[in-house]
């Protein structure tokens, strides 16, 4: 019995040393997708580069019991690495590359399909609404890639609620960059008219 209550200590001790250190991860993760927004990707990708230090540490500590714990941790680590992605116009990380378990990288890409509408609008508040268009597609492709796995909620947690939040959301960048371009077009008949 002292064996077991030994052992089932430690596992208690690694429970709780990741429920209170992963945080540093999401708070890293947020920092560097802020980051991003304003374009200091330099910044972001050193909040990165920690996160991912930690998470290899605290993986140590994640026996197969355990791993569930990081779930959050490491969507939040695949979110800020894929938005950074598509800001630098490289291709988005795999699963295998950023070593996270699947439930983390699909739950991850859902997340980021939020950060991508952030993205377009304010390229389309600046006039810049080519790049929100190219964003776009990449936001759209993301979401038609992503939406089979709702089927799999009950595995992987939320995922219907997200892409279903994520189908609202690509419309409505859809018409808002609808109604930017017809603006435009407006705008530069009008000026042709003056001329």
């Amino acid at each position: 019995m002292n064996k077991i209550s030994k052992s089932l200590e430690g596992v208690q001790e690694n429970r709780e040393f990741l429920l209170k250190n992963t945080r540093e991860i999401i708070i890293l993760c947020s920092r560097s997708i802020i980051s991003v927004h304003k374009g200091d990707y330099k910044t972001g990708q050193k909040n990165l580069a920690k996160a991912n230090v930690l998470l290899k540490k605290y993986k140590k500590k994640a026996t197969s019991d355990l791993k569930r714990y990081l779930i959050t941790a490491e969507q939040e680590y695949v979110e800020a690495i894929c938005l950074l992605a598509v800001v630098k116009g490289i291709q988005i990380p795999s699963r295998e590359k950023l070593k996270v378990m699947e439930e983390s990288y699909v739950l991850g890409l859902l997340d980021c399909v939020g950060e991508l509408k952030r993205m377009i609008l304010d390229k389309i508040r600046i006039g810049d609404i080519d790049k929100a268009i190219q964003v776009f597609d990449i936001m759209e492709n993301l979401y038609l890639n992503l939406y089979p796995f709702s089927m799999y909620d009950k595995v992987v947690k939320e995922a219907r609620r997200k892409v279903d939040v994520n189908r609202i959301l690509v419309e409505d960048v859809r018409g808002s960059i609808t109604e930017e371009k017809r603006r435009s077009e407006l705008i530069k008949e009008l000026s042709q008219i003056k001329k």
